[in-house]
């Protein structure tokens, strides 16, 4: 019997962030036949597997120079080049007598002129009670029960991992023209989606960093957790997924800041990963009920919060008729006069985030606090501008009119409001009061999205948030990336 299970996720919207939407697919069923068992475990071995037709895909025949030490010469010879280039990242980490079989193809997948389907990945196969589980019960990607086991589960040709990629992405008008993957090994995209790192991430996925349980109804597959559950801790209750019911579940998968990992390997690895935690302290003699700390988002741009705190009185810019702030365009004299000095407050929308920050940074603001307009958790602010050299962060909308009520009183140039960004000395950026990762729970479910992806908190930004950002190396390991250390907490 076969269970087809179809799940997606963000890796985030929007062209000027430069990110697309991912989907991630995962083929789920019982084991498809049992291989001979194997010797001495040694180092992996992953097998790309061409699923594509003649003449389109890794087979397509336009010609291409090579590029960042990608020496293919066809399109699609430089795809299958990426591709295994990836795959060998991943193998070096690995240790399975049984090689690992990705079923890849480029294939034409939805787009038009401003998204686009980026990829899909994920197991084929899940398994349950086979000898050499760590925990006996759940279901584990078939890639990992295999190794697991020294029995090949998907038999003797059948991938353990499927994988489809966008093979239209900006090389036709209505799929985001422009906006094509990078084809080469050394990170130097600039305005394109590197491939090797969006590899690295789907793979990841493949290999087990995931859950088969239903996000949003809390539901398992077949009424059987998955491996994963066991370490997804809802840190309220201190109980894991594992052991709740599926409204439980459910409701933790879309509670902020309430879901983490407890595999004793990430948390143990974190501190030598992780950049401390930036918050925004609001004091002084108006501070009123606003005065405290307050979670942020750091922006991708500019100097981090950690090496150029800065706190000054905290003034609005108000240029729109309803009180907003965007400043999209130049500040005017009185906003100029306002900010100087200070640290601005505006408001997200219509523009980019670092317009808004040089905009302020012109007027002589010393620091920006972005709120968001939208109901939710706190995010960073992606963006690229190396002439920004003032420190930015983003706030929720429920704190931004909190911090807006409080400075209802203030003179031109003063409010009494006083606002610090700094590190915090007693958090990581992106863990629990614990020291435990957090997981990405937006308080709008995310199908696939959720659950199955650490926190957008993280700092420095790790390979498994739900975005591929621009400066991610081709890592997965610390001291700079995470993602081996969680798939070695479940079994790798």
């Amino acid at each position: 019997m076969m269970t087809t299970v179809k799940r997606m996720h963000n890796l985030g919207a929007g062209a000027l962030a430069r990110l697309l939407a991912c989907v991630l697919l995962a083929f789920v069923g019982l084991g498809a036949g049992l291989g001979a068992g194997l010797g001495t475990a040694h180092a992996a071995t992953i097998v790309i597997v061409n699923q594509n037709a003649a003449g389109v895909g890794f087979n397509d025949p336009t010609p291409a120079e090579p590029v960042g030490g990608n020496p293919g010469v066809t399109l699609g010879e430089q795809r299958l080049y990426a591709f295994q280039y990836a795959a060998d990242i991943w193998a070096s980490h690995l240790v399975s007598d049984v090689p690992i079989r990705i079923g890849a193809a480029f294939l034409p997948l939805d787009c038009n002129a401003t998204g686009a389907v980026l990829g899909a990945a994920g197991a084929n196969q899940v398994v349950a009670e086979f000898a050499g589980a760590p925990i006996r019960g759940p279901w584990y990607p078939s890639a990992l029960a295999s190794k697991l086991a020294g029995v090949d589960f998907a038999g003797p040709t059948a991938p353990h991992i499927i994988a489809r990629f966008n093979s239209r992405l900006g090389l036709f008008p209505d799929c985001v023209p422009g906006l094509t993957f990078y084809l080469g090994l050394d990170r130097n995209a600039g305005d394109g989606i590197d491939l090797v790192t969006t590899l690295l991430h789907e793979i990841a996925h493949g290999l087990g960093f995931q859950t088969f349980t239903d996000d949003a109804t809390g539901e398992q597959l077949q009424g059987r957790p998955s491996v994963w559950d066991f370490y997804l801790l809802d840190n309220v209750r201190e109980r894991v997924w594992a052991q709740m019911s599926d409204a439980e579940r459910a409701a933790s998968a879309t509670a902020w800041r309430r879901l983490s990992w407890n595999g004793a390997s990430v948390t143990a690895a974190a501190p030598a990963v992780l950049d401390p935690a930036s918050r925004l302290t609001i004091s002084g003699v108006a501070g009123g009920n606003a005065a405290r700390n307050y979670f942020v988002g750091e922006a991708n741009f500019g100097p981090s919060i950690d090496s150029a705190p800065v706190s000054g009185q905290l003034m609005p810019v108000m240029d729109q008729t309803n009180g907003a702030g965007l400043a999209c365009t130049p500040l005017s004299p009185t906003n100029a006069l306002a900010v100087r000095g200070n640290v601005a407050l505006v408001d997200r929308g219509s523009c980019d985030f670092t317009v808004k920050a040089r905009n302020v940074q012109t007027a002589g603001a010393i620091g920006m606090i972005l709120a968001d307009n939208v109901a939710g958790e706190v995010a960073d602010l992606p963006g690229d501008a190396p002439d920004i050299a003032i420190p930015s962060a983003r706030i929720t909308r429920a704190d931004g009119v909190a911090l807006k009520a409080v400075l209802q009183n203030r003179s031109r140039t003063r409010s009494g409001v006083v606002a610090r960004l700094a590190s915090d000395p007693d958090r990581l950026a992106g863990t629990d009061a614990r020291g435990r990762m957090l997981l990405y729970t937006p308080g709008v479910l995310a199908p696939g999205s959720s659950v199955s992806h650490f926190t957008t908190e993280a700092r420095p930004n790790l390979l498994m948030e739900p975005a591929i950002n621009d400066d991610l190396p081709h890592v997965v390991s610390p001291p700079r990336d995470l993602t081996l250390t969680l798939l070695r907490d479940i079994g790798w």
